[in-house]
């Protein structure tokens, strides 16, 4: 892979070429400090802007959780050259979609439009940016779409404090504020002053704490003097973020604990880790873990639970690594009349086999070939790979993973497998989670 280097006015180009498969894009820095991706493919005459804000629901202040994801919808009200509730009207009426998504490290929105649109696609986001409308109404407005949203995935959806951790990280991290929901606190958000969702804007939503990615059918002359006029000019409010790790010392006794769920009928045994970050090998390492596991019908623990032994309904397995630190999560759910601790058992037995023998060479050879294949066929759409480029810079710090991250797979060994797990997946450091419908005693 070679790397050109040139210096421009507006900051350092690095443009990436390789074979087929390689995602081509050029990157730079506009002097506010703003990182910009450019991706070109002329094939279609569609492109996406998007931008990734480095914020997420770890840098809320304790009291006043969900801010990041309450932005989400906050700064689609509208702005000083956008009606109020405009915003969704004007990408559709130009052919395009857009939507928006927050976790715990990052927020991200973006707009898919006809190429034509490209420039109405950065003034939108240049207004997001420099000029949003942050006033009682909007606030108030969405304040019900979020209560709204939570009582959908969450209070009232099966399985929803599994799915979206309520009942899951509380238990994990007792002071890394991953322990908090994403979606947060609703007395929160009714207890915060307007006065404070200004100031959560002014300390986040700038250019040195935002990257702009531009993926699709675009002239990249044209466009780099777009972005220029469009973003050039905007000012940082603030000082750009520092963070510093919130240390969790290391889960040493297992945690056992109950949670119950009024919209379910079949219990869940649920096994939870603590795991290194994404950027860290292990992580990885576990993503061929989950594969081994659950990764299709002729997984270790479909086959020996589902299929063969007619105990569970549906197995999981899989790792949700993130910017400071990962779980790692199993279950199952039941099938009849069998116990908890009979699924429990099980999962233990499919562990401990990971931790005192080697995978077979034929089992690794296939994981390999799946793990190739995902690679091929990732990226395939250029709203995931403008998605892909902003997230691989924001969360860890390497663009290029966009084009390398199948060498760290290539990389991983019989030998981590089950050092991984022996390191990681131990009774002794985990949440034991019985997951139980409402009339459970």
């Amino acid at each position: 892979m070679k790397n050109i280097l040139h210096t421009l006015a507006c900051g350092l180009f690095i443009s990436l070429s390789g074979n087929s498969q390689e995602v081509e894009f050029t990157e730079y820095d506009l002097k506010n400090e703003l990182h910009v991706i450019l991706h070109q493919d002329n094939s279609a005459p569609v492109v996406t802007v998007g931008v990734m804000y480095h914020v997420g629901a770890k840098d809320e202040d304790p009291g006043r959780t969900g801010f990041a994801h309450f932005f989400e919808h906050l700064l689609f009200e509208g702005t000083k050259n956008i009606e109020r509730g405009k915003w969704f009207d004007i990408v559709s009426a130009n052919g395009g979609r857009n939507n928006a998504n927050t976790t715990q490290d990052r927020t991200y929105y973006y707009e898919t439009l006809p190429s034509n649109n490209l420039e109405l696609a950065l003034w939108m986001e240049s207004e997001r940016m420099l000029h949003p409308v942050i006033n009682k109404i909007g606030v108030d407005t969405q304040n019900e779409v979020v209560k709204e949203e939570k009582r959908q995935r969450i209070d009232n959806a099966p399985y929803g404090k599994i799915i979206y951790r309520t009942g899951i990280n509380k238990y994990i991290f007792k002071k890394h504020p991953y322990g908090q929901s994403v979606i947060g606190s609703m007395e929160d958000l009714d207890a915060a002053k307007l006065e404070e969702f200004k100031a959560f804007n002014q300390k986040f939503y700038n250019p040195n704490n935002a990257t702009l990615v531009i993926a699709g059918d675009f002239n990249l002359e044209k466009t780099i003097n777009l972005i220029s006029d469009y973003f050039g000019p905007i000012a940082n409010n603030g000082e750009k973020i520092k963070r510093s790790l919130v240390f969790e010392a290391p889960i040493t006794q297992e945690i056992k604990a109950v949670e119950k769920d009024a919209n379910i009928q079949v219990p869940a045994k649920i096994l939870v880790y603590r795991t290194p970050k994404q950027t860290d090998k292990d992580a990885y390492v576990l993503d061929y873990i989950s594969s081994i596991l659950t990764g299709g019908n002729s997984s270790r623990m479909y086959k020996n639970m589902v299929e063969d032994k007619k105990i569970a309904l549906q197995v999981l397995a899989f790792t949700d690594a993130q910017e400071d630190y990962g779980t790692y999560i199993m279950g199952a759910l039941p099938l009849g009349e069998v116990g908890l601790d009979k699924l429990q058992e099980e999962m233990d037995a499919e562990i401990t086999k990971l931790q005192n023998e080697l995978i077979s060479e034929k089992e690794f050879q296939k994981l390999n070939n799946q793990f190739e294949n995902d690679f091929v066929n990732a990226n395939s759409s250029i709203q995931g790979i403008a998605n892909s480029l902003a997230r691989y810079h924001t969360l860890y710090g390497d663009t290029s993973l966009i084009n390398k991250e199948i060498e760290i797979y290539r990389s991983i060994t019989r030998e981590d497998i089950q050092r991984v797990a022996k390191a990681y997946l131990n009774k002794n450091q985990r949440l034991n989670l019985d997951y139980l419908p409402e009339s459970s005693n």
